[in-house]
């Protein structure tokens, strides 16, 4: 069942009755959703709803994940490759270190990924581009470092 109140260009406001008590409202203006609310009988409390949504700006925090994401991942593969169990140092052998730059070549995909698919949980894509290059480049400058000292 649907009500509405006033124009649906202008100021409105709409409900609806889901059945068992349950019914949602929707305060427009302009056209644009303002205020969304569902009421559940049952339990009678006011519930928002649409506050926080994951879909908007999403070529943004894909192109973030994509890019920043993978030299994130170059960034935190190097620091343990150079950190982790023997370094990357002359010490260890010619054989030890084939298996480990094998290792670290194919342990980028998996991480990148991860990243790739966390990365929508981000509200906006800026603040995705923020935090995820901002720590792409923490962790490559970590890595000049190391390489630098080690």
């Amino acid at each position: 069942m649907f009500f509405s109140v006033g124009e649906r260009g202008h100021s409105a406001v709409e409900f609806y009755c889901f059945g068992s008590g349950l019914f949602m409202v929707n305060a427009f203006n302009d056209s644009t959703v303002q205020h969304s609310y569902a009421y559940f009988g049952i339990e009678e409390k006011l519930v928002a709803m649409n506050e926080t949504k994951i879909q908007p700006h999403w070529w943004s925090k894909t192109l973030a994940g994509l890019f920043a994401g993978f030299f994130l991942s170059m960034g935190i593969v190097g620091i343990f490759a150079w950190l982790g169990p023997d370094g990357l140092t002359l010490q260890i052998s010619e054989e030890q270190r084939l298996w480990k730059t094998q290792f670290n070549m194919w342990i980028i995909t998996p991480i990148w990924l991860t990243i790739l698919s966390f990365v929508y949980l981000f509200k906006t894509g800026k603040q995705a581009w923020t935090w995820l290059g901002g720590l792409a480049c923490l962790t490559i400058t970590i890595v000049a470092g190391l390489r630098g000292v080690l």
